[in-house]
């Protein structure tokens, strides 16, 4: 009996190598043949997969994006039962920073994927679709605060929700640059939340990962299923990648 594959699978083992070559050296160094020869199959196979690179390429975006949210949508339900909005708007923007190997790798894919998109228009608008669903829902977070009475109503606002989304984007670029390190990424991004909720609450950088084991399953139910989602050909949003190659081994 012929052996059953796992043709999703297979297709993310694609993307994964893609990926790693596009976070060395951009996607336009990653031909199909390079790609397959990363994967380790024959050209002929992968195009079993993907007839085009085009294909490829947009499986790969929609692949890391599912992966970025995953991870986002975990750090939210690690928050202690019941999060506060400024908690659960926090733990959104911190996951969209590099602060480790993984998330490093993920957005230098971002990158890659952004010059791209500025000149291919199925990759810009695979990148712009999820951008409405993220702002909308970071505005639900600050209307959810304002009702609360943690934050003045005049902010919970769309254009403040976007404010949030473009201090991590522009965070993350910074910390891809060296310009910051990510100890400094999460100051930063806790001083804008401060200046926007308040010092009360404020968390340092060292509360990273602080979390019970209780779940904001609740909370987690109401984020746009892509949380950073298509949205991560725009600059830097990818938050996920390949495990790094000693993680690998």
């Amino acid at each position: 009996m012929p052996k059953k594959v796992d043709h999703e699978a297979r297709r993310q083992e694609i993307s994964e190598a893609l990926w790693r070559i596009a976070s060395t050296r951009g996607l336009d160094g990653a031909s199909l043949r390079d790609v397959a020869a990363e994967a380790g199959i024959s050209l002929g196979r992968l195009q079993h997969y993907f007839r085009t690179k085009d294909e490829m390429l947009v499986f790969a975006l929609r692949y890391i994006n599912r992966l970025a949210a995953d991870r986002i949508r975990a750090r939210i339900e690690a928050l202690a039962e019941g999060p506060t909005p400024r908690e659960v708007l926090r733990a959104c923007l911190s996951g969209m920073l590099p602060l480790d190997d993984r998330s490093r790798v993920g957005l230098l894919v971002g990158a890659a994927y952004y010059a791209r998109a500025v000149h291919d228009e199925a990759l810009r608008a695979e990148a712009e679709n999820g951008i409405p669903q993220l702002r909308a829902f970071f505005a639900d977070q600050l209307r959810l605060a304002a009702d609360r009475g943690e934050l003045p109503p005049e902010r919970a606002t769309e254009d403040e929700a976007m404010l949030l989304i473009s201090t991590a984007d522009g965070l993350a670029t910074y910390v891809l640059l060296g310009v910051h390190d990510p100890e400094t990424a999460l100051r930063l991004l806790d001083l804008q939340l401060a200046n926007l909720f308040g010092v009360e609450g404020m968390e340092g950088a060292d509360a990273v990962g602080r979390a019970s084991s209780a779940s904001a399953t609740a909370t987690a139910g109401r984020a746009p299923s892509v949380l950073v989602g298509d949205r991560s050909a725009s600059s830097a949003s990818v938050g996920d990648g390949p495990a790094p190659a000693a993680e690998r081994a």
